[in-house]
C-alpha cells in the first residue's frame, strides 16, 4: 500500500465489494491509498476481504448492508461520513442475475427483484452520496454494467430483466453526468465482459468459458482486475474531464 497512489487520502464506498469484480475493486482502490467501505449483504464475505486489504498495509472497513433498502443505504451513507468525514467516490457494484428465462414465464417477482438489484439500489446508493459529493464540489460515481446493457449477445446468454437494469443504468449515468457535472462530480460506467469470477468459473463450464473467450478478439475473458483497473482509472484524478462514459471492457466483443 501507498501514500502516494491515485487515490491516496480518499474516501470510497464499494458495494459488493466482497467478492468478484467488487473484492478486485475494493483491494485495488486500497493498493492506491483509499480507504474502503466494502460494503456487502454478505457479512462473511466483507469481513474477509477487509481483512486481507489490513493485513497488508491497507485501510478498510466492513459493512453489511442490503443495498436494495433505502434505509440502510442511508444509514450505511451516513455510517461512512461520521467515521471518515466526507466520501470521494462511490463504486456500484451490486448486480447479477440467477435465471435465464422466456418473457411469458417471467413473474412480476423477478422482474422486480432484478431491476431493484440492478439498476434501483445504484439509485439510492448514488442518491445517498451524491448529498455529501456536492456539499464538497467534488467526487466520483462509477457504476458496474454489463455488455448485456449495450447489446445481446448471440454467443452468451443473459437475463432480460438483468439487461433491460444495466441499460437502464446506463442511462441513468448519462443523465447524472449532466445534472452533476456542475457540482464537481464525474459519473461514468463500466462495461464488463463475461468476466472470469468465482461464481462464473462455477456456473459455467470448461468448453463455455473457451467457447466465449473464442469469439473475443484478443481471444480471453476478462478478469476481475482488469474491471477494477478500468475502475480505478475513471475514480482518479487522471480522468478528472470524463464524465458520462461507459468504459467497455470485454477483449474487444463489443465494439462500436
Amino acid at each position: 500500500m501507498t501514500d502516494r497512489g491515485k487515490l491516496s487520502g480518499k474516501v470510497a464506498i464499494v458495494t459488493a465489494g466482497g467478492q468478484g469484480i467488487g473484492e478486485a475493486i475494493a483491494k485495488t482502490f486500497a493498493r492506491e491509498g483509499a480507504k474502503v467501505a466494502v460494503v456487502d449483504i454478505n457479512a462473511e464475505d466483507a469481513g474477509r476481504v477487509t481483512n486481507e486489504i489490513v493485513a497488508i498495509g491497507g485501510q478498510a472497513f466492513a459493512l453489511t448492508v442490503d443495498v436494495t433498502r433505502s434505509d440502510k443505504v442511508d444509514a450505511m451513507v451516513s455510517d461512512v461520513v461520521a467515521r471518515c468525514g466526507s466520501i470521494d467516490v462511490l463504486v456500484n457494484g451490486a448486480g447479477g442475475w440467477q435465471h435465464i428465462l422466456p418473457i411469458t414465464e417471467i413473474e412480476d417477482e423477478e422482474w422486480e427483484r432484478l431491476i431493484t438489484l440492478n439498476l434501483t439500489s445504484a439509485f439510492y446508493c448514488t442518491r445517498a452520496v451524491a448529498r455529501t459529493m456536492i456539499e464538497n464540489r467534488r467526487g466520483r460515481i462509477v457504476s458496474i454494467t454489463s455488455n448485456a446493457g449495450i447489446a445481446p449477445s448471440p454467443q452468451v446468454q443473459s437475463s432480460m430483466p438483468y439487461a433491460a437494469a444495466k441499460a437502464g443504468l446506463i442511462g441513468m449515468t448519462k443523465q447524472l453526468a449532466r445534472d452533476l457535472g456542475p457540482h464537481g462530480i464525474t459519473v461514468n460506467c463500466v462495461a464488463p465482459g463475461t468476466t472470469a469470477t468465482q461464481r462464473v468459473r462455477k456456473a459455467r463450464t470448461r468448453e463455455s468459458l473457451d467457447r466465449i473467450a473464442s469469439t473475443n478478439p484478443l481471444r480471453h475473458l476478462v478478469e476481475p482486475q482488469d474491471a477494477a483497473e478500468a475502475t480505478l482509472f475513471l475514480a482518479s484524478d487522471e480522468a478528472r474531464y470524463i464524465t458520462g462514459v461507459t468504459l467497455k471492457v470485454n477483449a474487444g466483443k463489443l465494439i462500436s
